[in-house]
C-alpha cells in the first residue's frame, strides 16, 4: 500500500471512531431524563448543570450529533470504496467487498457496541459528552436546523420543526425493551402507553353516552334530590330543563346534604335549581388530555359533552380519564352475575344483559322487541331514562325491578322479574304493613 492509501486508511478509521464516539453520546443522552440530570445535579457530578440543560432540550443536540454521525459514516464509506477500487479489478469486487465491510462496521463498531455502552454507562458518558455535544450544538445547530427545514419541506404532509430523530416512537421502543429486560412490569408498560394514547383520544370515546345518563329535572324538591343520588350512587347530577338536550346546572349531593341540615323544611320546599352549580361544557372532539388539564384548572369534576349540532352527546368526569390510564376502575365487590338466579315463587334473579327472549321462556312466554335486546334495555326504553335501583317496569304480565348498580357507573347489574299479579299482591301487602307501622307510631305520640 501506498502512503496516500494509509493515509485514506487511517482517515476511514478515524471517521469510524468520531462516529462510533457519537452513537455512544446518542444512547447516553437518549436514556437522560429532567429527572435523572437533576439527581446528578443534586449530588454534585461535574458537568450536570451543562447535561441538566441538554435534558431540558435535547432534540437540538441530538439532531447536530446525528448530522455528524451520518457526515462521519458517509466518508468513512467512501474512503473504504476508494481503496477497494484501487485494489481490485473486477467490478462485482469493487462494489461487494466494500459494502460488506461497512455493513459490518456500521452494524457492529456503530451500533451495536457504542450504544450497549452508552445505555450500561449512561451517567458517566452523558456527563463527558455534555460538553463537546453541547459545542457542537451551538456551531453547527443552525445547519441541522437548516437540513430539517429542507426535509420538512421535500416530505409530504406536516413535518417536525425539531426533526424527527428524537420522537415518540423512539419513546416508545425504550419502554418495550425496558418491559422486555423486566426493568419495568408488563402493567407499567400499558400504563405509559395509554399516556401517550391520551392526547390521540377524543372526550368522544370516554363519556358516558346520554342514553346512560342518571339526571334530574330543575323543579324536583332536594328530598327528591337526595332519593335519586342514594338510588343511583352518584353524588354529582345533571340538572335539565325542558329535556336532556337543556343541561342547565349540576346538583352536588353535599350542597344538599348541607341545606337539608341547617334548614330541615329546605327538603320539601326548595327545588334543585336553586343550589345547582352552573355546568361545564366542551365538544366531543376535544382530545381528552386538554380536557384533563382544563378540569384541573377549573376544579371541574364532572363536564357536559356537546355534540357537534349542540345537543347533549352525554358527560365525562375525570375518573372517565383517568380510566383511559390505569384501566377500568370497578367496584371491590362485583362479582361476575349469574345469568338467571331461581328464588322461588315464581320469582327470578336476572343478568341485567339477560336477552328478552329468555326472559320469555322463563314464564312460557314468546317475547320479542325491535328496538332492544336485552332486559336492561327493555326497562331503559320503557322509562325512557336510565333504570336505577328501585325502577319498576311493567310489561307483558313481568315485573321487572332493577336491583342493583355496581362498578364506578353504578350501571344496573341484576333484575328482579316476577309475574306482575304476584307482584302487585306483594305491592299491596307491602303498603298495607307500612300503614299500620305509621298509625301505630300516630297513636304512640
Amino acid at each position: 500500500m501506498s502512503q496516500t492509501q494509509w493515509i485514506l486508511l487511517a482517515v476511514a478509521a478515524a471517521c469510524v471512531l468520531l462516529a462510533g464516539l457519537l452513537t455512544l453520546a446518542e444512547a447516553a443522552l437518549a436514556t437522560i431524563s429532567r429527572a435523572r440530570a437533576q439527581r446528578l445535579v443534586d449530588e454534585g457530578r461535574r458537568g450536570a448543570d451543562r447535561l441538566l440543560l441538554i435534558a431540558q432540550d435535547p432534540a437540538p443536540h441530538l439532531n447536530t450529533s446525528l448530522f455528524l454521525r451520518i457526515g462521519f459514516e458517509a466518508v468513512a464509506t467512501v474512503v473504504v470504496a476508494l481503496l477497494f477500487f484501487q485494489h481490485f479489478d473486477a467490478l462485482w469486487q469493487q462494489l461487494l467487498y466494500p459494502v460488506l465491510t461497512m455493513v459490518l462496521v456500521s452494524f457492529i463498531g456503530l451500533g451495536v457496541a457504542p450504544r450497549t455502552l452508552g445505555r450500561q454507562h449512561a451517567d458517566a458518558v452523558a456527563l463527558a459528552a455534555s460538553g463537546p455535544i453541547a459545542g457542537l450544538a451551538t456551531v453547527l445547530g443552525p445547519i441541522a436546523q437548516v437540513m430539517i427545514l429542507i426535509g420538512n419541506a421535500l416530505t409530504p404532509g406536516r413535518g417536525f420543526t425539531e426533526g424527527p430523530f428524537s420522537s415518540e416512537a423512539e419513546l416508545r421502543d425504550l419502554v418495550d425493551i425496558a418491559e422486555a429486560r423486566d426493568l419495568i412490569e408488563a402493567e407499567e408498560r400499558e400504563m405509559i402507553h395509554s399516556v401517550f394514547e391520551l392526547g390521540d383520544t377524543i372526550v368522544k370515546e370516554v363519556m358516558v353516552p346520554r342514553t346512560e345518563m342518571v339526571y334530574i329535572e330543575r323543579n324536583k324538591t332536594l328530598r327528591q334530590a337526595v332519593s335519586l343520588a342514594l338510588r343511583s350512587g352518584f353524588s354529582r347530577i345533571p340538572v335539565i330543563g325542558e329535556d336532556i338536550d337543556d343541561v342547565v346546572g349540576v346538583i352536588y349531593l353535599k350542597d344538599v346534604i348541607q341545606r337539608m341540615y341547617d334548614n330541615p323544611k329546605a327538603q320539601t320546599s326548595e327545588n334543585v335549581d336553586t343550589l345547582m352549580r352552573p355546568p361545564t361544557f366542551c365538544p366531543d372532539s376535544k382530545p381528552v388530555d386538554e380536557l384533563l388539564r382544563e378540569m384541573q384548572l377549573t376544579h371541574s369534576h364532572v363536564v357536559i359533552v356537546i355534540d357537534e349540532f349542540g345537543g347533549t352527546a352525554g358527560l365525562a368526569t375525570i375518573e372517565d380519564v383517568l380510566e383511559e390510564i390505569v384501566g377500568e376502575i370497578v367496584d371491590e365487590y362485583d362479582d361476575e352475575v349469574p345469568p338467571i338466579t331461581e328464588l322461588g315463587e315464581g320469582r327470578f334473579r336476572l343478568s341485567a344483559r339477560l336477552g328478552i327472549e329468555d326472559l320469555g321462556e322463563l314464564f312460557d312466554m314468546k317475547l320479542d322487541d325491535e328496538d332492544v335486546d336485552t332486559v336492561l334495555g327493555l326497562m331503559a326504553k320503557e322509562l325512557n331514562k336510565v333504570p336505577i335501583p328501585g325502577s319498576v317496569v311493567v310489561w307483558e304480565g313481568i315485573e321487572l325491578t332493577a336491583e342493583r348498580g355496581a362498578g364506578r357507573r353504578h350501571s344496573i347489574q341484576t333484575v328482579l322479574a316476577a309475574r306482575a299479579a304476584d307482584a302487585n299482591e306483594a305491592d299491596v301487602a307491602a303498603e298495607a304493613a307500612a300503614k299500620l307501622a305509621t298509625e301505630s307510631a300516630e297513636r304512640h305520640t
